[in-house]
């Protein structure tokens, strides 16, 4: 156990643009190890932006296809190039990185996902989190998170947990999650919600701050914000415009203790910058001596979730020997051989039905 300094960055993609954000995102990194943090949280879908233009116009429009291909044509590769750069920052400024990015398989063309990608201070992605089922419009253009990704990670700074934006209100999520005792949570979060829903500081502190209480650990509560670029391609009306640029509903990045209480921020949803917090860990063991809910404070024999975390591909190829195997002589039927009898054909047993 030991004292860390946590970091939680609040800032606006550079809209749909992988390689722009890339270079603020190290940037921000960097600032971040200036400061002595040890890990630094990010935005959801930091890199290139998160596919909110969905709240505002129909997924069929040519408006609509448009972004979605711009989407995928920015996202992110891991590995890449893209992550190469982020790693070496990282190095640079040795430091833990929780990055939210919009991932595509190598090679792939149509299915991307929602992505927390952890580089550790000595430039090496120690792991990735795909969130396990996208929200709303994020549906049109993010696969289900791998089954293999639903696990916590092991870092020299003791097990990090990551969940993306409304993950982190999945009891079962965070059930899974506390089973590892985490020392550091980051929940991630987008620039802003659908209008006339919760707003951002208000729902990602609520449930950061139950994501604190019931696995004992540091939250890191990561949020985007709006910029004018965003905000020129997903507002249709000039209602939309308006709520995009009420910084009330965007934003509210904070750090929260084990007791679920805010201990940095929350930052305002017109403000850039990245929140500090020195922490001492041992407060995880203060606060689970009281509740641990993975451990004491829970019943096994009544209560259990099983979590499944062996890889699913979509295509499983059986390959068979290049030859028959020999399967021995081929018995012939006898024609006095009954007909409620097993003939075999060709080698091979059937099943012959009667009425008799």
């Amino acid at each position: 156990m030991a004292t860390l300094t946590l970091a939680a960055v609040q800032a606006a993609s550079v809209w749909l643009d992988r390689a722009a954000t890339v270079d603020k995102a190290c940037a921000l990194i960097e600032e971040a190890g200036r400061a002595g943090a040890d890990l630094v949280g990010f935005p959801e879908n930091f890199i290139p932006g998160h596919p909110n233009w969905y709240y505002y116009h129909p997924a069929t429009t040519p408006h609509s296809m448009r972004l979605a291909t711009r989407l995928f044509k920015e996202s992110v590769e891991v590995p890449g190039p893209e992550v190469a750069a982020l790693a070496r920052a990282a190095a640079r400024a040795s430091v833990h990185v929780v990055m939210g990015l919009t991932e595509r398989a190598p090679g792939s063309t149509g299915t991307l996902y929602n992505t927390q990608l952890l580089i550790d201070s000595r430039g090496r992605v120690a792991g990735k989190h795909q969130k396990l089922l996208p929200t709303v419009g994020e549906r049109l253009v993010h696969g289900c998170g791998g089954r293999e990704t639903q696990v916590p990670f092991e870092t020299e700074l003791g097990p990090v947990s990551a969940l993306a934006c409304g993950e982190n209100s999945n009891p079962l999520a965070v059930a899974a999650i506390a089973a590892a005792h985490p020392l550091v949570h980051v929940a991630s979060w987008p620039n802003h919600f659908v209008p006339g829903g919760s707003g951002m500081p208000a729902a990602s502190m609520l449930a950061s701050r139950n994501v604190a209480y019931m696995t004992k650990s540091f939250v890191i509560c990561s949020a985007g914000i709006n910029d004018d670029a965003m905000i020129a391609d997903c507002a249709a009306t000039e209602a939309d415009e308006r709520f995009l640029r009420d910084s009330s509903g965007t934003g509210g990045t904070c750090i929260i203790d084990p007791q679920a209480q805010v201990i940095a921020g929350p930052m305002p949803g017109d403000r850039e910058g990245i929140l500090y917090a020195e922490v001492d860990t041992d407060a995880c063991i203060r606060a689970r001596m009281l509740h641990d809910v993975a451990g004491h404070y829970n019943r096994s024999d009544v209560y259990r979730l099983t979590v499944d975390n062996r890889p699913a591909p979509l295509i499983d190829r059986l390959t068979g020997p290049e030859r028959p195997v020999d399967a021995g002589p081929v018995e012939t039927p006898s024609a006095q051989e009954p007909r409620s009898g097993r003939p075999r054909v060709d080698g091979a047993a059937v099943l012959v039905r009667t009425s008799e």
